[in-house]
Protein backbone atom coordinates (compact mmCIF):
# COMPACT_ATOMS: atom_id res chain seq x y z
CA UNK A 1 0.00 0.00 0.00
CA UNK A 2 1.20 3.30 -1.22
CA UNK A 3 1.12 6.75 0.27
CA UNK A 4 -2.02 8.09 -1.41
CA UNK A 5 -3.73 4.82 -0.16
CA UNK A 6 -2.65 5.22 3.70
CA UNK A 7 -3.57 8.63 3.69
CA UNK A 8 -6.85 7.38 2.36
CA UNK A 9 -7.05 5.11 5.40
CA UNK A 10 -6.23 7.75 7.62
CA UNK A 11 -9.11 9.83 6.45
CA UNK A 12 -11.47 6.81 6.59
CA UNK A 13 -10.37 6.49 10.51
CA UNK A 14 -11.06 10.34 10.64
CA UNK A 15 -14.49 9.81 9.23
CA UNK A 16 -16.15 6.79 11.59
CA UNK A 17 -14.28 9.12 14.73
CA UNK A 18 -15.91 11.86 13.90
CA UNK A 19 -19.88 10.15 13.07
CA UNK A 20 -18.99 8.21 16.65
CA UNK A 21 -18.38 11.38 17.65
CA UNK A 22 -21.91 12.03 16.92
CA UNK A 23 -20.84 15.13 14.42
CA UNK A 24 -23.24 15.79 11.61
CA UNK A 25 -22.67 12.91 8.31
CA UNK A 26 -22.91 15.96 5.61
CA UNK A 27 -20.01 18.20 7.28
CA UNK A 28 -17.94 14.68 8.54
CA UNK A 29 -17.96 14.09 4.62
CA UNK A 30 -16.89 17.54 3.56
CA UNK A 31 -14.39 18.06 6.37
CA UNK A 32 -12.46 14.42 5.99
CA UNK A 33 -13.24 15.28 1.83
CA UNK A 34 -12.07 18.67 1.50
CA UNK A 35 -8.98 18.39 4.08
CA UNK A 36 -7.88 14.84 2.97
CA UNK A 37 -7.36 16.06 -0.12
CA UNK A 38 -4.98 19.10 0.66
CA UNK A 39 -3.04 16.58 2.81
CA UNK A 40 -2.61 14.50 -0.58
CA UNK A 41 -2.03 17.80 -2.35
CA UNK A 42 1.28 17.96 0.22
CA UNK A 43 2.85 14.70 -0.47
CA UNK A 44 1.45 13.75 -4.80
CA UNK A 45 2.83 16.41 -6.75
CA UNK A 46 0.02 15.78 -9.61
CA UNK A 47 -2.61 16.32 -7.25
CA UNK A 48 -3.75 19.90 -6.79
CA UNK A 49 -5.89 21.36 -4.77
CA UNK A 50 -7.32 24.51 -5.81
CA UNK A 51 -9.08 22.41 -9.07
CA UNK A 52 -10.29 20.11 -6.32
CA UNK A 53 -12.29 22.39 -4.46
CA UNK A 54 -13.43 24.91 -7.67
CA UNK A 55 -15.19 21.95 -9.41
CA UNK A 56 -17.65 21.94 -6.16
CA UNK A 57 -18.63 25.43 -6.72
CA UNK A 58 -21.46 23.82 -9.08
CA UNK A 59 -21.59 20.85 -7.68
CA UNK A 60 -24.62 21.60 -4.97
CA UNK A 61 -26.48 22.69 -7.92
CA UNK A 62 -25.85 19.84 -9.94
CA UNK A 63 -27.87 17.59 -7.50
CA UNK A 64 -30.55 19.76 -7.22
CA UNK A 65 -30.92 20.11 -11.09
CA UNK A 66 -30.67 16.07 -11.41
CA UNK A 67 -33.94 14.92 -12.22
CA UNK A 68 -33.32 11.08 -11.09
CA UNK A 69 -33.19 12.88 -7.38
CA UNK A 70 -35.72 14.64 -7.98
CA UNK A 71 -37.84 11.82 -7.01
CA UNK A 72 -36.70 12.54 -3.21
CA UNK A 73 -38.40 15.62 -2.03
CA UNK A 74 -41.89 14.21 -3.78
CA UNK A 75 -41.87 11.23 -2.21
CA UNK A 76 -41.17 12.99 1.41
CA UNK A 77 -43.63 15.10 0.52
CA UNK A 78 -46.18 12.34 -0.22
CA UNK A 79 -45.22 10.93 3.09
CA UNK A 80 -45.90 13.86 5.41
CA UNK A 81 -49.26 14.80 3.30
CA UNK A 82 -50.72 10.73 3.82
CA UNK A 83 -49.55 11.77 7.75
CA UNK A 84 -50.99 14.79 8.30
CA UNK A 85 -53.83 13.89 6.19
CA UNK A 86 -54.55 11.20 8.29
CA UNK A 87 -54.60 8.59 5.76
CA UNK A 88 -51.99 6.67 7.81
CA UNK A 89 -54.45 6.24 10.72
CA UNK A 90 -57.20 5.35 8.23
CA UNK A 91 -55.04 2.83 7.00
CA UNK A 92 -54.35 1.49 10.86
CA UNK A 93 -57.96 1.98 11.96
CA UNK A 94 -58.91 -0.03 8.46
CA UNK A 95 -56.35 -2.91 9.15
CA UNK A 96 -57.53 -3.17 12.42
CA UNK A 97 -61.06 -4.02 11.63
CA UNK A 98 -59.55 -6.61 9.29
CA UNK A 99 -57.27 -8.30 11.93
CA UNK A 100 -58.11 -6.69 15.49
CA UNK A 101 -59.96 -9.35 16.13
CA UNK A 102 -57.56 -12.11 15.93
CA UNK A 103 -55.07 -12.89 18.85
CA UNK A 104 -52.29 -10.53 18.54
CA UNK A 105 -53.86 -8.53 15.67
CA UNK A 106 -53.48 -5.19 16.61
CA UNK A 107 -49.94 -5.70 16.64
CA UNK A 108 -50.24 -7.63 13.43
CA UNK A 109 -52.03 -4.73 12.09
CA UNK A 110 -49.60 -2.26 12.99
CA UNK A 111 -46.73 -4.05 11.05
CA UNK A 112 -48.92 -4.34 7.72
CA UNK A 113 -49.69 -0.27 8.37
CA UNK A 114 -45.84 0.17 8.37
CA UNK A 115 -45.81 -1.65 5.39
CA UNK A 116 -48.31 0.49 3.51
CA UNK A 117 -47.17 4.14 5.28
CA UNK A 118 -43.48 2.89 4.44
CA UNK A 119 -44.34 2.18 0.88
CA UNK A 120 -45.49 6.11 0.57
CA UNK A 121 -42.67 8.05 2.91
CA UNK A 122 -39.98 5.56 1.41
CA UNK A 123 -38.52 6.15 4.68
CA UNK A 124 -37.97 4.25 7.90
CA UNK A 125 -37.87 6.94 10.13
CA UNK A 126 -41.26 8.55 8.80
CA UNK A 127 -42.80 5.14 9.27
CA UNK A 128 -41.84 4.36 12.90
CA UNK A 129 -42.38 8.27 13.88
CA UNK A 130 -46.12 8.42 12.36
CA UNK A 131 -47.32 4.81 12.90
CA UNK A 132 -45.53 4.91 16.68
CA UNK A 133 -48.12 7.89 17.58
CA UNK A 134 -51.29 6.10 16.22
CA UNK A 135 -50.60 2.76 17.02
CA UNK A 136 -48.95 2.53 20.59
CA UNK A 137 -52.13 4.43 22.13
CA UNK A 138 -53.83 1.72 20.78
CA UNK A 139 -51.80 -0.76 22.17
CA UNK A 140 -51.45 0.57 25.62
CA UNK A 141 -55.41 0.68 25.69
CA UNK A 142 -55.35 -2.68 25.30
CA UNK A 143 -52.57 -3.72 27.62
CA UNK A 144 -50.07 -5.26 25.39
CA UNK A 145 -46.85 -5.92 26.55
CA UNK A 146 -44.85 -2.47 26.16
CA UNK A 147 -42.10 -5.17 25.04
CA UNK A 148 -44.06 -6.22 22.40
CA UNK A 149 -45.65 -3.15 21.44
CA UNK A 150 -42.77 -1.30 20.65
CA UNK A 151 -40.06 -3.95 19.33
CA UNK A 152 -43.09 -4.13 16.68
CA UNK A 153 -43.39 -0.76 16.00
CA UNK A 154 -39.68 0.14 16.12
CA UNK A 155 -38.80 -3.18 13.22
CA UNK A 156 -42.02 -2.37 11.50
CA UNK A 157 -40.63 1.31 10.60
CA UNK A 158 -37.49 -1.01 9.13
CA UNK A 159 -39.86 -2.08 6.45
CA UNK A 160 -39.66 1.81 4.80
CA UNK A 161 -36.38 1.23 3.53
CA UNK A 162 -36.81 -2.21 1.24
CA UNK A 163 -40.71 -1.58 0.10
CA UNK A 164 -40.94 0.94 -2.84
CA UNK A 165 -40.58 3.28 -3.55
CA UNK A 166 -37.97 3.70 -1.28
CA UNK A 167 -35.54 6.56 -0.76
CA UNK A 168 -32.57 4.28 0.35
CA UNK A 169 -33.34 1.94 -2.86
CA UNK A 170 -33.03 5.13 -4.97
CA UNK A 171 -29.94 6.32 -3.56
CA UNK A 172 -28.29 2.85 -3.82
CA UNK A 173 -29.26 2.86 -7.44
CA UNK A 174 -27.53 5.77 -8.33
CA UNK A 175 -24.37 5.11 -6.37
CA UNK A 176 -24.18 2.17 -8.27
CA UNK A 177 -26.08 3.12 -11.47
CA UNK A 178 -28.66 0.70 -11.53
CA UNK A 179 -31.97 1.10 -13.11
CA UNK A 180 -34.30 2.44 -9.85
CA UNK A 181 -37.80 0.69 -11.77
CA UNK A 182 -35.79 -2.69 -11.56
CA UNK A 183 -34.64 -1.93 -8.23
CA UNK A 184 -38.15 -1.28 -6.92
CA UNK A 185 -39.10 -4.62 -8.73
CA UNK A 186 -37.03 -6.88 -7.01
CA UNK A 187 -37.49 -5.81 -3.31
CA UNK A 188 -41.27 -6.42 -4.14
CA UNK A 189 -41.16 -10.03 -3.07
CA UNK A 190 -38.28 -9.59 -0.06
CA UNK A 191 -40.91 -7.16 1.49
CA UNK A 192 -43.25 -9.20 1.55
CA UNK A 193 -41.35 -11.86 2.67
CA UNK A 194 -40.18 -9.37 5.09
CA UNK A 195 -44.22 -8.49 6.32
CA UNK A 196 -45.04 -12.48 7.07
CA UNK A 197 -41.37 -13.01 8.81
CA UNK A 198 -42.50 -10.31 11.11
CA UNK A 199 -45.99 -11.70 11.35
CA UNK A 200 -45.24 -14.94 12.15
CA UNK A 201 -42.63 -13.55 14.90
CA UNK A 202 -45.51 -12.12 16.58
CA UNK A 203 -47.79 -14.94 16.20
CA UNK A 204 -45.37 -16.89 17.65
CA UNK A 205 -44.62 -14.89 20.79
CA UNK A 206 -48.23 -14.38 21.33
CA UNK A 207 -49.11 -18.54 21.24
CA UNK A 208 -45.86 -18.69 23.68
CA UNK A 209 -47.65 -16.13 26.13
CA UNK A 210 -50.98 -15.58 25.29
CA UNK A 211 -50.93 -12.55 28.22
CA UNK A 212 -48.61 -10.32 26.24
CA UNK A 213 -51.69 -9.44 23.71
CA UNK A 214 -55.01 -9.23 25.55
CA UNK A 215 -57.83 -9.73 22.89
CA UNK A 216 -59.11 -6.36 21.42
CA UNK A 217 -62.47 -5.38 22.42
CA UNK A 218 -65.08 -6.28 19.31
CA UNK A 219 -65.96 -3.54 16.53
CA UNK A 220 -69.71 -2.64 16.29
CA UNK A 221 -70.89 -2.82 13.40
CA UNK A 222 -71.14 1.01 12.42
CA UNK A 223 -67.18 1.06 13.34
CA UNK A 224 -65.98 -1.50 11.29
CA UNK A 225 -68.18 -0.20 7.93
CA UNK A 226 -66.84 3.46 8.85
CA UNK A 227 -62.91 2.08 9.31
CA UNK A 228 -63.37 -0.18 6.08
CA UNK A 229 -64.87 2.52 3.86
CA UNK A 230 -62.37 4.70 4.85
CA UNK A 231 -59.62 2.24 4.26
CA UNK A 232 -60.68 1.60 0.37
CA UNK A 233 -59.53 4.70 -1.20
CA UNK A 234 -56.41 4.59 0.77
CA UNK A 235 -55.81 0.98 -0.32
CA UNK A 236 -56.19 2.22 -3.76
CA UNK A 237 -53.75 5.15 -3.83
CA UNK A 238 -51.02 3.57 -2.45
CA UNK A 239 -51.43 0.11 -4.20
CA UNK A 240 -51.59 1.99 -7.48
CA UNK A 241 -48.48 3.68 -6.68
CA UNK A 242 -46.70 0.53 -5.85
CA UNK A 243 -47.92 -1.97 -8.20
CA UNK A 244 -47.81 1.11 -10.97
CA UNK A 245 -43.89 1.59 -9.69
CA UNK A 246 -43.34 -2.27 -9.39
CA UNK A 247 -44.59 -3.37 -13.05
CA UNK A 248 -43.03 -0.93 -14.46
CA UNK A 249 -46.13 1.11 -15.69
CA UNK A 250 -44.41 4.70 -14.87
CA UNK A 251 -41.30 5.91 -13.88
CA UNK A 252 -40.69 7.20 -9.94
CA UNK A 253 -40.97 10.45 -10.40
CA UNK A 254 -44.31 11.31 -12.52
CA UNK A 255 -45.24 8.50 -10.38
CA UNK A 256 -44.26 10.52 -6.97
CA UNK A 257 -45.81 13.60 -8.48
CA UNK A 258 -48.80 11.98 -9.34
CA UNK A 259 -49.30 10.39 -5.78
CA UNK A 260 -48.47 13.84 -4.42
CA UNK A 261 -51.58 15.14 -6.63
CA UNK A 262 -54.02 12.62 -5.50
CA UNK A 263 -53.48 12.56 -1.58
CA UNK A 264 -53.52 16.01 -2.02
CA UNK A 265 -56.78 16.05 -3.72
CA UNK A 266 -58.40 13.34 -1.59
CA UNK A 267 -57.12 15.47 1.59
CA UNK A 268 -59.52 18.33 0.67
CA UNK A 269 -62.32 15.98 -0.31
CA UNK A 270 -61.99 15.30 3.26
CA UNK A 271 -61.88 18.58 4.44
CA UNK A 272 -64.84 19.21 2.14
CA UNK A 273 -67.05 16.06 2.97
CA UNK A 274 -66.47 16.25 6.80
CA UNK A 275 -65.18 19.42 7.63
CA UNK A 276 -63.28 20.81 10.60
CA UNK A 277 -60.87 17.80 11.98
CA UNK A 278 -60.56 16.16 8.59
CA UNK A 279 -58.68 16.09 5.43
CA UNK A 280 -56.12 18.94 4.46
CA UNK A 281 -56.15 22.15 5.57
CA UNK A 282 -53.74 25.26 4.97
CA UNK A 283 -51.71 24.93 8.42
CA UNK A 284 -51.05 21.14 7.22
CA UNK A 285 -50.07 21.89 3.98
CA UNK A 286 -48.04 24.58 5.49
CA UNK A 287 -46.52 22.01 7.59
CA UNK A 288 -46.16 18.90 5.35
CA UNK A 289 -44.14 21.76 2.44
CA UNK A 290 -42.08 23.10 5.93
CA UNK A 291 -40.85 19.40 6.81
CA UNK A 292 -40.84 18.49 3.48
CA UNK A 293 -37.83 21.31 3.17
CA UNK A 294 -36.21 20.47 6.18
CA UNK A 295 -36.17 16.65 4.90
CA UNK A 296 -34.79 17.63 1.38
CA UNK A 297 -32.25 19.69 2.54
CA UNK A 298 -30.67 17.21 4.94
CA UNK A 299 -30.59 14.46 2.25
CA UNK A 300 -29.41 16.93 -0.53
CA UNK A 301 -26.61 18.15 2.07
CA UNK A 302 -25.55 14.58 2.62
CA UNK A 303 -25.51 14.21 -1.14
CA UNK A 304 -23.43 16.94 -1.62
CA UNK A 305 -21.06 15.86 1.35
CA UNK A 306 -20.50 12.20 -0.55
CA UNK A 307 -19.38 13.48 -3.62
CA UNK A 308 -16.74 15.38 -1.49
CA UNK A 309 -15.59 12.80 -0.06
CA UNK A 310 -15.66 10.52 -2.72
CA UNK A 311 -13.26 12.74 -4.74
CA UNK A 312 -10.84 12.55 -2.03
CA UNK A 313 -11.05 8.72 -2.09
CA UNK A 314 -11.09 8.62 -5.50
CA UNK A 315 -7.52 10.47 -5.83
CA UNK A 316 -6.29 8.45 -2.77
CA UNK A 317 -6.49 5.10 -4.91
CA UNK A 318 -8.30 3.48 -1.78
CA UNK A 319 -11.19 1.73 -3.34
CA UNK A 320 -8.72 0.44 -5.87
CA UNK A 321 -6.64 -1.27 -3.58
CA UNK A 322 -8.95 -2.81 -1.64
CA UNK A 323 -10.80 -3.67 -4.71
CA UNK A 324 -6.91 -5.48 -6.07
CA UNK A 325 -6.34 -6.91 -2.25
CA UNK A 326 -9.45 -8.64 -2.04
CA UNK A 327 -9.06 -10.38 -5.47
CA UNK A 328 -5.69 -11.08 -4.28
CA UNK A 329 -6.38 -13.15 -1.07
CA UNK A 330 -7.90 -15.02 -3.00
CA UNK A 331 -10.68 -15.64 -0.22
CA UNK A 332 -14.21 -17.52 -1.28
CA UNK A 333 -15.95 -15.13 -3.19
CA UNK A 334 -19.09 -16.19 -0.96
CA UNK A 335 -17.07 -15.89 2.28
CA UNK A 336 -16.24 -12.05 1.19
CA UNK A 337 -19.61 -11.25 0.55
CA UNK A 338 -20.62 -12.95 3.67
CA UNK A 339 -17.99 -10.95 5.10
CA UNK A 340 -19.59 -7.77 3.75
CA UNK A 341 -22.91 -8.14 5.11
CA UNK A 342 -21.39 -9.01 8.56
CA UNK A 343 -19.51 -5.58 8.06
CA UNK A 344 -22.78 -4.02 7.09
CA UNK A 345 -24.76 -4.92 10.16
CA UNK A 346 -21.62 -3.93 12.50
CA UNK A 347 -21.21 -0.40 10.79
CA UNK A 348 -24.84 -0.19 11.89
CA UNK A 349 -24.42 0.18 15.16
CA UNK A 350 -22.85 3.49 15.37
CA UNK A 351 -23.78 4.60 11.58
CA UNK A 352 -26.96 6.00 9.84
CA UNK A 353 -28.22 4.29 6.76
CA UNK A 354 -28.47 6.57 4.25
CA UNK A 355 -24.37 7.65 4.90
CA UNK A 356 -23.73 3.77 4.78
CA UNK A 357 -25.22 4.08 1.36
CA UNK A 358 -23.07 6.89 0.03
CA UNK A 359 -20.27 6.00 1.40
CA UNK A 360 -19.26 2.29 2.18
CA UNK A 361 -20.73 0.85 -1.11
CA UNK A 362 -18.38 2.99 -3.48
CA UNK A 363 -15.56 0.99 -1.35
CA UNK A 364 -17.37 -2.34 -1.66
CA UNK A 365 -18.99 -2.43 -5.39
CA UNK A 366 -15.09 -3.04 -6.75
CA UNK A 367 -14.54 -5.37 -4.60
CA UNK A 368 -17.51 -7.38 -5.85
CA UNK A 369 -17.27 -6.45 -9.30
CA UNK A 370 -14.00 -7.88 -9.06
CA UNK A 371 -14.33 -11.17 -7.24
CA UNK A 372 -17.23 -11.69 -9.41
CA UNK A 373 -15.27 -11.81 -12.54
CA UNK A 374 -15.39 -8.41 -13.86
CA UNK A 375 -17.38 -5.94 -15.21
CA UNK A 376 -18.53 -7.80 -18.65
CA UNK A 377 -18.80 -10.93 -17.06
CA UNK A 378 -21.78 -13.35 -18.69
CA UNK A 379 -24.16 -15.25 -15.82
CA UNK A 380 -22.28 -18.59 -16.88
CA UNK A 381 -18.91 -17.80 -15.59
CA UNK A 382 -19.46 -15.44 -12.77
CA UNK A 383 -18.65 -16.61 -9.44
CA UNK A 384 -22.19 -15.66 -8.28
CA UNK A 385 -23.92 -16.69 -11.37
CA UNK A 386 -25.57 -13.45 -12.36
CA UNK A 387 -24.29 -10.60 -14.45
CA UNK A 388 -23.12 -7.81 -13.76
CA UNK A 389 -26.66 -5.96 -14.14
CA UNK A 390 -28.39 -8.65 -11.67
CA UNK A 391 -25.77 -8.36 -9.46
CA UNK A 392 -26.41 -4.92 -8.85
CA UNK A 393 -30.00 -5.97 -7.85
CA UNK A 394 -29.50 -8.71 -5.83
CA UNK A 395 -26.40 -7.11 -3.50
CA UNK A 396 -28.84 -4.09 -3.73
CA UNK A 397 -31.52 -5.90 -1.75
CA UNK A 398 -28.62 -7.80 0.78
CA UNK A 399 -27.08 -4.50 1.58
CA UNK A 400 -30.53 -2.49 2.28
CA UNK A 401 -31.73 -5.35 4.60
CA UNK A 402 -28.33 -5.96 6.28
CA UNK A 403 -28.22 -1.81 6.58
CA UNK A 404 -31.74 -1.42 7.75
CA UNK A 405 -30.38 -3.83 11.08
CA UNK A 406 -28.52 -0.96 12.03
CA UNK A 407 -32.12 0.72 12.59
CA UNK A 408 -32.99 -1.34 15.25
CA UNK A 409 -29.46 -2.23 16.95
CA UNK A 410 -27.69 -0.49 19.75
CA UNK A 411 -25.93 1.78 20.19
CA UNK A 412 -27.82 4.12 17.46
CA UNK A 413 -31.15 1.81 16.71
CA UNK A 414 -32.93 5.36 15.45
CA UNK A 415 -36.04 3.63 14.98
CA UNK A 416 -35.19 2.25 18.58
CA UNK A 417 -34.92 6.00 19.74
CA UNK A 418 -37.90 7.36 17.90
CA UNK A 419 -40.05 4.90 19.20
CA UNK A 420 -39.02 4.90 22.99
CA UNK A 421 -39.07 9.06 22.66
CA UNK A 422 -43.01 8.44 21.61
CA UNK A 423 -43.17 5.77 24.77
CA UNK A 424 -41.12 7.67 26.91
CA UNK A 425 -42.55 5.23 30.17
CA UNK A 426 -41.20 2.20 28.29
CA UNK A 427 -36.95 1.83 29.22
CA UNK A 428 -35.12 1.52 26.10
CA UNK A 429 -33.70 -1.68 27.28
CA UNK A 430 -37.44 -3.13 26.74
CA UNK A 431 -37.51 -2.21 23.17
CA UNK A 432 -34.08 -3.18 22.37
CA UNK A 433 -35.21 -6.69 23.61
CA UNK A 434 -38.64 -6.69 21.85
CA UNK A 435 -36.82 -6.14 18.74
CA UNK A 436 -34.61 -8.85 18.86
CA UNK A 437 -36.76 -11.47 17.59
CA UNK A 438 -37.59 -9.35 14.53
CA UNK A 439 -33.75 -9.43 14.52
CA UNK A 440 -33.51 -13.09 14.14
CA UNK A 441 -36.01 -12.84 11.57
CA UNK A 442 -33.94 -10.46 9.17
CA UNK A 443 -31.05 -12.75 9.21
CA UNK A 444 -32.97 -15.36 8.42
CA UNK A 445 -33.72 -13.35 5.42
CA UNK A 446 -30.38 -12.44 4.52
CA UNK A 447 -29.90 -16.18 4.64
CA UNK A 448 -32.50 -17.27 2.39
CA UNK A 449 -31.62 -15.09 -0.34
CA UNK A 450 -28.61 -15.61 -0.19
CA UNK A 451 -28.89 -19.17 -1.06
CA UNK A 452 -31.97 -18.45 -3.09
CA UNK A 453 -31.07 -15.11 -4.97
CA UNK A 454 -33.65 -16.13 -7.88
CA UNK A 455 -36.43 -14.86 -5.01
CA UNK A 456 -34.71 -11.28 -5.63
CA UNK A 457 -34.08 -11.53 -9.78
CA UNK A 458 -37.44 -12.94 -10.04
CA UNK A 459 -39.94 -9.94 -10.68
CA UNK A 460 -37.22 -7.88 -12.65
CA UNK A 461 -36.47 -10.77 -15.30
CA UNK A 462 -40.53 -12.22 -15.84
CA UNK A 463 -41.49 -8.30 -15.97
CA UNK A 464 -38.45 -7.77 -18.45
CA UNK A 465 -39.86 -10.78 -20.92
Amino acid sequence: MGEKEIIGLLGLAVFFILLMLKARVAFAMAFVGIFGTFVLSLYVPYIRFMPYIMQYKSLLWENLANYNLSVIPLFILMGYLASHTKLAQDLFMGMNAILGKYKGGVAITAIGACAGFGAVSGSSLATASTMGKIALPELDKLNYSPRLSTGTLAAGGTLGILIPPSIALILYAIVVEASIIEMFQAAIIPGLIAVLFFIAVIAIQVRIKPEIAPASKPLTKEERNKALWRLIPVVLTFGSIILGLGLGLFTPTPAAAAGVFIIAMYGVYLRIRFGKGEGLTLDRLKQSLLETSVSSAMIYFILFGAEVLKGFFTRSGLPQAIAEWAVNVQMDPWLILISILIIFIILGFFMDSMAMILVVIPFIWPVLININGGEYVTASNAAFGMNLDELKIWFGILALISVELGLITPPVGLNVFIISKISDKVPMSETFKGVMPFFAAEIVRIGLLLLLPWIVLFMPRFLAG
